[in-house]
């Protein structure tokens, strides 16, 4: 792959801070009360979820060009759960895809399992993690 753009950022740990090189993304770190943590900052999921959803609908917006369909009113939420996974950690993924009702039924899916195969995202994930479409 011949990288169009690389991203660069550091953290130092769940409970530290994460910068990006430029200086755009500069957050403190902590683990969320579910995990034993105080929550007094972000965390790696929230992370996750929000690149995750910002990719998926961009995905949509590109097969809904294609396809001659305005998708300008879809919505993504991304619910990223991290569990126990045998000994070690996991994730799991729900992204909830809200469509306008001009695209409800067949065509709304079908441009949701389009994207799902296009999206960078969803690609990195297949086969690793479980990702479950839902549409509303």
């Amino acid at each position: 792959m011949d990288a169009l753009y690389t991203a660069v950022a550091t953290a130092n740990g769940r409970e530290g801070r994460a910068v990006s090189s430029d200086g755009q993304l500069d957050l403190p770190l902590a683990m969320p009360p579910a995990l034993g943590g105080d929550g007094k900052g972000t965390n790696p999921e929230q992370l996750f979820a929000a690149g995750y959803a910002a990719c998926f609908a961009s995905a949509l917006g590109l097969v809904g060009r294609q396809a001659k369909v305005d998708t300008s009113d879809i919505s993504v939420t991304a619910e990223v759960g991290i569990g126990k996974d045998g000994t070690s950690f996991g994730l799991a993924v729900t992204l909830r895809v809200e469509l306008p009702d001009s695209l409800s039924g067949e065509i709304g899916e079908g441009l949701v399992r389009q994207a799902h195969e296009v999206c960078p995202y969803s690609k990195a994930t297949r086969g690793n993690i479980e990702v479950t479409l839902i549409t509303e």
